[in-house]
């Protein structure tokens, strides 16, 4: 966009976290907009860099949404590590219990079950079932010892 520019045009965005997530781009830009001889307008901010108070603003504006985004990222890791703290991780849940993992293991290494057979009766996908039998030395000696085969 910023090669397209000529002289008249005008940049309009919603947001300015739209545009660029650091003040330091912001700024490359808008000076890249200025250089081309063209404006800048945030529709929500109201910012518009024809006037030198736009301009102001748009620099204000921008400041406060990188100080917003830094103080939600502080947050967020926070969180995440009192979150470990309390013995809880992120991501998806497990798709089979640890229950289904030992049946599973059991079932195919007595014979009883294929793979696919077992991915319809828990209804997975057949490549979990091929990615449990493949990672998962530690449920393999469980059920050793469940079934007293060690």
């Amino acid at each position: 966009m910023l090669s397209e520019l000529r002289k008249g045009d005008v940049v309009a965005v919603w947001k300015l976290d739209r545009l660029t997530r650091s003040l330091k781009d912001l700024l490359h830009i808008m000076e890249a907009i200025k250089n081309a001889g063209a404006a800048f307008k945030s529709i929500t901010e109201q910012i518009d860099t024809t006037s030198p108070g736009g301009q102001m603003m748009m620099q204000i504006v921008g400041s406060f949404a990188e100080f917003e985004r830094a103080m939600i990222k502080e947050r967020t890791s926070a969180g995440l590590k009192t979150a470990r703290a309390e013995g809880r991780i992120g991501g998806r849940r497990p798709k089979l219990t640890n229950e289904q993992k030992l049946e599973t293991l059991r079932l195919i290494k007595n014979g009883e079950k294929t793979a696919s057979d077992i991915a319809r009766l828990f209804n997975v996908h057949r490549k979990t079932i091929s990615r449990l039998l493949l990672k998962n030395g530690s449920l393999t000696e469980q059920l050793d010892k469940i079934t007293g085969h060690f």
